[in-house]
């Protein structure tokens, strides 16, 4: 069913990025990713924590070959462009990181994000010098492989807490755009203010907005700000999840009301 020819899908990806603004949903799972595709849209992202959460872990505890095969699951079970949460590369030294990534790109991706945190409370961040020499390791791999991806710069200042995190978004998304990154990313922004900074400050570069949570704007909405692409993050698998958990609190307290909003089982054979 999926060819092992991955130009197309390549190419298909970088035409999204051209012009507009498309959702960019994240599975989670190869049944998920499956569903996606019946519903219509035209890629897909992974997510680290909704990767993490159905192997009983938490986010970002997942190692690089566990992530390797689980980016080359998702390819596999569609025939979307799949953009990579690569996390920080899953390496320090930048030969690894670049390593890590060349074998990212050979699992089919069409895309990959590399990530400025660290993971340590004490240095949440990569020092900008240090971040910007990943990427371009990042940038240089790819370009090594001659496979058409795309490398999604990432700015992770919001969801670490840095006290100044859209100015310093701003200066590290810039320097990720020249680094290489096609698209950039800053995980946390809420404002049409804070988008519209964004757009403009790596403008013609495509910008990706994460919205996982019940949001008071549209797609459409977006699209007027400049934004490219919008993905959801761990809140599809969150919203699985929510209703696992309410269903299964139901049964421990002798209830089965939890299975009201249920899809059946004719309609998930229908959908496989």
């Amino acid at each position: 069913m999926h060819t092992t020819d991955f130009a197309p899908r390549r190419a298909a990806f970088r035409k999204l990025h051209a012009s507009g603004c498309f959702m960019l949903p994240n599975p989670w799972d190869p049944g998920s990713a499956r569903a996606l595709q019946g519903l219509g849209f035209k890629a897909l992202a992974t997510t680290s924590s909704g990767f993490a959460w159905s192997r009983a872990h938490r986010d970002n505890a997942m190692g690089v070959d566990a992530v390797l095969a689980h980016c080359r699951a998702i390819v596999e079970a569609t025939d979307l462009p799949v953009n990579a949460d690569f996390e920080d590369g899953h390496a320090r030294d930048l030969d690894e990181l670049a390593d890590n990534v060349r074998r990212c790109v050979d699992t089919g991706v069409a895309g990959l994000s590399i990530e400025d945190s660290t993971g340590d409370a004490a240095r949440p961040l990569y020092e900008l010098d240090e971040a910007v020499a990943r990427m371009r390791a990042a940038r240089a791999a790819i370009d090594a492989s001659g496979q058409d991806v795309l490398l999604i710069g990432r700015a992770e200042c919001f969801l670490v807490g840095h006290p100044d995190p859209l100015e310093e978004s701003l200066k590290r998304l810039k320097a990720y755009a020249g680094a290489g990154a096609d698209c950039l990313y800053a995980p946390g922004l809420r404002s049409s203010d804070q988008i519209e900074a964004v757009v403009r400050a790596v403008a013609p570069k495509p910008v990706n907005v994460l919205v996982g949570y019940a949001a008071p704007f549209t797609l459409a909405d977006l699209a007027k700000l400049g934004v490219r692409r919008v993905s959801v993050g761990g809140a599809l698998a969150g919203a699985a999840w929510g209703g696992f958990l309410r269903a299964a609190r139901g049964l421990a307290e002798g209830r089965f009301d939890g299975f009201a909003d249920n899809a059946t089982h004719a309609e998930l054979n229908g959908l496989f």
